[in-house]
Formats: C-alpha cells, structure tokens, sequence
C-alpha cells in the first residue's frame, strides 16, 4: 500500500466502482456524524449505521453504476423526520458531499456525484416543503432560470 492509497486521498487510477462508492458513502457519513448542525439529526435517526451505511451505498450504486441494489423509499424515509430538518440543512449536506467527492474521485466524476447529489436534494427538498432552492448556476438553462 502506497502513502496516498493509506491516507485515503484520491489517486488518478481510482476508478468510479463499487469500492470507491463504499468509500464516498463512509467518509461523507463519517462527516455528517461528526457534524453540529446535521450530526444530531442523522444519529438520532439512524440506529443501525452499518445498515443504513450499506443501504446508501446500495444506493449510489444504483445511481453512479446502474446497478438494481436499490429498492427504498427515499421521500417517505425523509418526511418520518421533516420536523428535524430544515430547508437550509441540504445546503450543508451538500457542501459535505462536494467534499468528500473531489477528495476520493477525479474532477469530472466528483463532478457527477454532485450533480446526481443536487438533483436528489432538489427533489426532496421540494417532497418535503413544497418549495426548490435556486438551481445552481450549472444547472439553470439558458431563459428558464
């Protein structure tokens, strides 16, 4: 095991797979557990991580890799805990999963991973308030935003 593949930071022959996928999904847990604002509604949410980890990671494999691993119910997993969110928190969400992914994963498919990540966030985040955040500059098309 080379230095940087013991550290943990990206390397250029990281391809987009299972494993990697795993990964992402831990660190950016990792980071969402630890966390001030998102922290106590995750941990009070969650109580069993490995499965929950597992879940996800089935995920966004089905997502990033078009595997069939995936077969949950995100919006109504959500709604059960709408009272402890707040529109804003996506935000944060968001910011530690762009992290996350442009530490494991080369620029353009980090780049992927949060596109898919703003997509979700979007979608749930209107689910649950009836509301959409302004898309991102990236994703407003040209007269529509």
């Amino acid at each position: 095991m080379n230095e940087s593949e013991a550290s943990g930071s990206w390397s250029p022959a990281m391809p987009v797979d299972a494993a990697s996928i795993r990964r992402l999904v831990e660190r950016f847990y990792q980071r969402v557990r630890a966390d001030d604002e998102l922290g106590p509604v995750f941990n009070d949410a969650v109580h069993d991580w490995p499965e929950h980890l597992e879940t996800l990671t089935g995920f966004w494999r089905s997502v990033m890799l078009g595997e069939k691993r995936y077969h949950g119910r995100p919006v109504p997993a959500h709604f059960r805990h709408r009272a402890r969110m707040a529109p804003h928190m996506f935000a944060r969400w968001l910011a530690l999963w762009r992290m996350t992914a442009q530490e494991i994963f080369a620029p353009e498919d980090a780049a992927a991973f949060v596109e898919r990540a703003e997509m979700i966030a979007r979608s749930l985040q209107y689910a649950l308030y009836q509301e959409l955040p302004p898309r991102p500059p990236h994703m407003r098309q040209k007269g529509r935003d």
